[in-house]
């Protein structure tokens, strides 16, 4: 098993194009099946045992251990791994794609007000060149909805100017699609403050096109850029502490309130499914009543001294 293992991740950068975050990812998850295995039967894996019987064996030890969200993406790993053995030839069939996903919840991002979104980012940042790299990559992340990868990965070539207007080509890492994001005036300012003053930040190792760099003067990783979101979050007293994900969810929820359709942010965010989108736009009720009454033509009733929501009834008012 550890064999075709090799061969699937040779598959997985040369046809499939994946990232290698992604790779990393696809590895991981398929060598702690095969060490499950072999923990268990006190043999090296056969592809044989890629079947229903250990696999399901492996999930239940992860059971309890994990969310639900890691357990199903796993089972993924090991799908897609079990289909790349079946063609070719490795195995009869794929016998993993038999076993359901474990459900998930309903558990949506958390996305900040505008107000703790601004103070974030507007807040006294640290001095010098490190304050506006700061800056401008938590302008990036919220003004162009940003995965945190997607940021720390962006090249001085995926900037260009079109008339006045900045725009980041982004390369999602997703089988090498790209993409075109607008990027807002504020974003644009913060990141020209910040291209700058980079070269105060960088040394001879420093990788030349990147556009982010580290104070080392290497590429900017993602899990520090992960802890200077969390750490902006608590200093400025925001009302939840998120990470870029959840500037990334604020950046679709904002847009959607603006009227903003679903399909733009679909497009933005790099979604290839608008159910995706939809979870990351959820809207709270009060602003759902809110846009309804200004949207419905019949929201308000002529005569009845308010709007519709204030006269919806309940079934105790009916009887």
């Amino acid at each position: 098993m550890r064999s075709a293992l090799a061969s699937f991740m040779v598959y997985l950068q040369t046809e499939r194009r994946l990232s290698a975050h992604t790779q990393v990812a696809y590895r991981r998850d398929v060598e702690a099946f095969i060490d499950s295995v072999e923990t268990r039967r006190a043999r090296p894996a056969r592809l044989s045992d890629l079947g229903v019987r250990e696999v399901r064996a492996h999930l239940a030890e992860l059971h309890g251990k994990l969310a639900a969200s890691s357990i199903g993406r796993k089972l993924s790993a090991l799908r897609s791994f079990g289909e790349f053995c079946r063609r070719e030839g490795l195995v009869e069939e794929n016998a993993v794609a038999l076993i359901r996903r474990p459900k998930l919840g309903n558990k949506l991002p958390v996305a900040l007000p505008v107000e703790d979104i601004g103070q974030m980012i507007d807040a006294p940042q640290r001095e010098g060149a490190v304050g506006l790299r700061d800056r401008a990559l938590l302008e990036v992340l919220y003004g162009a909805g940003l995965r945190v990868s997607e940021a720390v990965g962006l090249d001085l070539e995926d900037l260009r100017r079109e008339g006045q207007r900045l725009t980041v080509r982004v390369r999602s890492g997703k089988g090498g699609k790209q993409r075109v994001v607008p990027l807002g005036r504020k974003a644009a300012e913060a990141l020209d403050a910040w291209l700058a003053a980079r070269t105060d930040l960088m040394n001879a190792r420093s990788p030349a096109q990147a556009v982010f760099l580290g104070t080392r003067g290497g590429r900017l990783g993602s899990r520090v850029a992960r802890e200077l979101v969390y750490k902006r979050c608590e200093a400025t007293g925001a009302r939840a502490v998120v990470g870029p994900h959840g500037l990334r969810h604020s950046f679709a929820s904002h847009l959607l309130q603006s009227g903003c359709d679903l399909r733009t942010i679909q497009s933005m965010l790099g979604h290839a499914s608008l159910s995706t989108t939809q979870r990351y736009t959820h809207l709270d009720m009060g602003r759902l009543f809110e846009l309804y009454e200004q949207a419905h033509p019949r929201a308000s009733l002529p005569g009845a001294g308010g709007s519709a929501r204030g006269k919806l009834q309940t079934p105790g008012d009916r009887d």
